[in-house]
């Protein structure tokens, strides 16, 4: 499967670190967008250089490049996750605004029924927030906060993200073991 990933500027930026390293481990071939603020974030949130965030995908296009291959539907991109999508990035997509690739690879996930995941990062959400995460799931999109649950008993932060990140796979119906399942073993 060929998988977009796209990292914003958002608050978050470890989840869609995490997920490129995640995907790492799968057979898929991963195109990652990181936008400016995407950069910023990550230097500013972790101890990650952005080199070694870069090395995780398979191809890397610049955010400004409307040119790129990602940017058409008939490149086939399978499926695509913003990870962390920022408001903004939510907005644009919301409204067929496509002034940056993040946004143009959300909006073709839509024009083309692929599967388009945005794990958006705000709260409290404003009223504008809400009607804009409506319309991408009036549009197909499916809006997937980093919310961890703990019903895994989480041991670490680490755990937490994984969690998040596995409900991702879960989307995309890869098989992981990056969290425990709610059940007992002996259930059916």
């Amino acid at each position: 499967m060929k998988i977009a990933v796209g990292i914003t500027g958002a608050s978050g930026v470890v989840y869609g670190i995490r997920l490129l390293e995640a995907l790492r481990h799968t057979e898929h071939h991963v195109s990652l967008i990181l936008s400016e603020w995407g950069s910023k974030t990550i230097g500013l949130e972790t101890s990650y250089p952005e080199e070694y965030v870069l090395s995780l995908a398979d191809c890397v296009y610049d955010c400004k490049d409307m040119a790129a291959a990602v940017s058409s539907g008939s490149y086939g991109i399978d499926a695509t996750v913003i990870a962390p999508c920022s408001m903004k990035t939510l907005a644009g997509i919301a409204n067929g605004f496509s002034d940056n690739l993040i946004v143009r690879i959300g909006d073709v996930a839509l024009k083309e029924r692929k599967p388009l995941i945005l794990m958006v990062r705000e709260t409290p959400l404003t009223l504008i927030h809400l009607r804009n995460m409506t319309a991408v799931t009036e549009a197909g999109g499916i809006i997937l906060p980093p919310m961890p649950g703990f019903y895994h008993k989480p041991q670490s932060i680490d755990d937490l993200i994984n969690q998040s990140v596995g409900k991702v796979f879960d989307m995309l119906r890869i098989p992981h073991n990056l969290f425990t399942r709610w059940g007992h073993e002996g259930d059916c």
